[in-house]
């Protein structure tokens, strides 16, 4: 299995520490900000849970259960995500209720092992509806052996029902320095892990991605479209059309984040309210864009409202 994180490795452990003491709940709720590794650390538990000879904290890798699950095959394992819809062209965007039901028609059942079943649902917060009373049911009638884990970047949207039967492993985002660390240790360059940190306000996993798929230099051109925007060097209709591809989320995001930036400080509450006016919209624009309206429009929309943010900033400052 791939190397853990500092942090990943504190859970880890002291989730195993619960196991071995024999206080491991049969529902656990590993939750936290995404990208900090919650599902690996649920998985690698469930390998140690499920292994024959344990090595000290982890699994051995080498018994039959371990090579099972090294393969994918093994039977008191369940990973639960989004399947394809029924014409099979693409991912359902939520979890289902059949997928609760067969998750604990084999609950129910022996372990073909003998051992114990593990079942990991991911992302637990897009379990529907009708889904989420299937799983109730499961989780209000625990059986010895069986364990369900949750994992959830967003736990409030589950029920608070299904909340109060998981015991929770918190992921937090770890110390700055323990972050940059980490970060350098992946050879990206110490100016760059500094200005990702910041962009993605402590964050290491959201910096590495930033780091090696192009997100932070995406930033960077985001902050000049709105310089020059700002300068009036360019028409919102033209960064409109730059700015709808399949990176406009992301843009928004980081845009968002620069009118923060730019509205920290001011001292002209006027014009600080209308950024955070601004802010609010770019957000607002980030759930338009999920919907079937132009996304050309909703950004020069948005586009035309930053340059007059912008304006009003700057006869404040001539003032």
């Amino acid at each position: 299995m791939s190397a853990m994180t500092p942090w990943q490795a504190r859970m880890y452990t002291q989730a195993v520490a619960t196991l071995d003491a024999g206080r491991l709940g049969h529902a656990q709720l590993f939750c936290g900000p995404s990208r900090l590794g919650k599902r690996d650390v649920a998985i690698r538990l469930a390998h140690r849970v499920l292994c024959e000879t344990p090595a000290g904290i982890d699994a051995c890798g080498t018994c039959r259960s371990c090579r099972l699950l090294a393969a994918g095959t093994h039977p008191d394992f369940r990973f639960i995500s989004f399947i394809p819809n029924r014409e099979g062209t693409k991912l359902r965007s939520e979890i289902v209720i059949d997928q609760m039901r067969e998750l604990s028609s084999q609950l129910a059942l022996t372990p073909q092992f003998g051992r114990a079943q593990v079942a990991v649902v991911d992302p637990a917060d897009a379990i529907n509806m009708s889904a989420a009373n299937a799983l109730l049911k499961t989780l209000e009638e625990p059986v010895s052996g069986r364990y369900l884990w949750l994992v959830s970047a967003h736990p409030a949207r589950l029920s608070a029902t299904i909340r109060s039967r998981c015991q929770r492993v918190e992921f937090r985002l770890p110390p700055l320095d323990e972050a940059r660390g980490w970060l350098l240790a992946q050879g990206h360059a110490a100016k760059d892990v500094d200005e990702a940190l910041h962009a993605a306000h402590g964050h290491p996993g959201l910096a590495d991605d930033w780091l090696r798929n192009g997100g932070l230099d995406l930033r960077r051109r985001v902050a000049a479209d709105l310089a020059s925007l700002a300068r009036a060097e360019a028409l919102p209709q033209e960064i409109a059309q730059q700015w709808a591809d399949e990176q406009a989320d992301l843009r928004l995001r980081h845009a968002a984040d620069i009118a923060v930036e730019r509205a920290r400080g001011l001292t002209d509450p006027r014009v600080a309210r209308s950024l955070a006016t601004w802010f609010d919209k770019a957000n607002r624009s980030r759930d338009l864009l999920r919907t079937t309206v132009r996304a050309d429009l909703v950004l020069m929309e948005l586009l035309t409202a930053w340059r007059a943010a912008s304006r009003a900033g700057q006869e404040s400052g001539e003032r």
